[in-house]
């Protein structure tokens, strides 16, 4: 069985918050989905290791901010790369805003929110899914959503190669791979010393 078929499902990519008491915070989710339309319902899977998870499973509400292609990294980095936990992920964003229900959303680089309020819970082993009952919605812009597909190929940095240590030689161009260079070293195409050789 070939699982890299799931990865051809269409993701968008949302930052997910909640609010327990004065504490609020937030995550990276990229499985949302609408249910029904009439009455209005909302699914999401949240991984139970992050902190939202915890406290959308206490207050049995949340909010969803809906990320457009114009989503820095830095965005993800501040919702998605650190624990909540110990953080205040909103520390420095200028900004505070809310749905009627006290809920904190981001309001630059997305095109719609939805807030709601969860009906069900389903233990779906590493994540949890709460079916939910939409409470409030705003439509922000008409960006085009950010998907998962085009987070990869356009907004996450690519990794950079490993940069090889080693030295040339200034005679010939050869290069000796390691950390340091031999000081009896001799060069295995021109014959010259490590004298000879200079640092890449």
């Amino acid at each position: 069985m070939d699982l890299s078929a799931l990865f051809k499902l269409s993701y968008g990519l949302f930052v997910l918050t909640a609010r327990d008491g004065d504490k609020d915070n937030g995550c990276i989710i990229n499985t949302a989905i609408q249910v029904t339309a009439s009455p209005a319902k909302a699914a999401i899977a949240v991984n139970k290791a992050n902190f939202t998870a915890d406290m959308i499973g206490k207050t049995g509400r949340f909010c969803l901010s809906v990320l457009t292609e114009s989503a820095p990294f830095g965005l993800f980095e501040q919702f998605g790369f650190c624990s909540g936990r110990d953080a205040d992920k909103f520390a420095g964003c200028g900004y505070d805003t809310r749905v009627s229900g006290g809920l904190r959303y981001v309001p630059e680089f997305t095109n719609g929110v939805i807030a709601a309020v969860a009906a069900q819970s389903y233990d779906c082993g590493t994540h949890t899914m709460f079916i939910a009952d939409v409470a409030e919605t705003l439509v922000l812009s008409d960006a085009p959503s950010m998907t998962y597909q085009y987070y990869f190929d356009h907004v996450k940095p690519k990794p950079q190669p490993p940069q090889k240590k080693g030295y040339v030689c200034n005679v010939c161009g050869y290069v000796y791979e390691g950390d340091s260079l031999p000081a009896d070293f001799i060069c295995p195409l021109c014959k010259h010393g490590a004298a000879d050789f200079k640092p890449l």
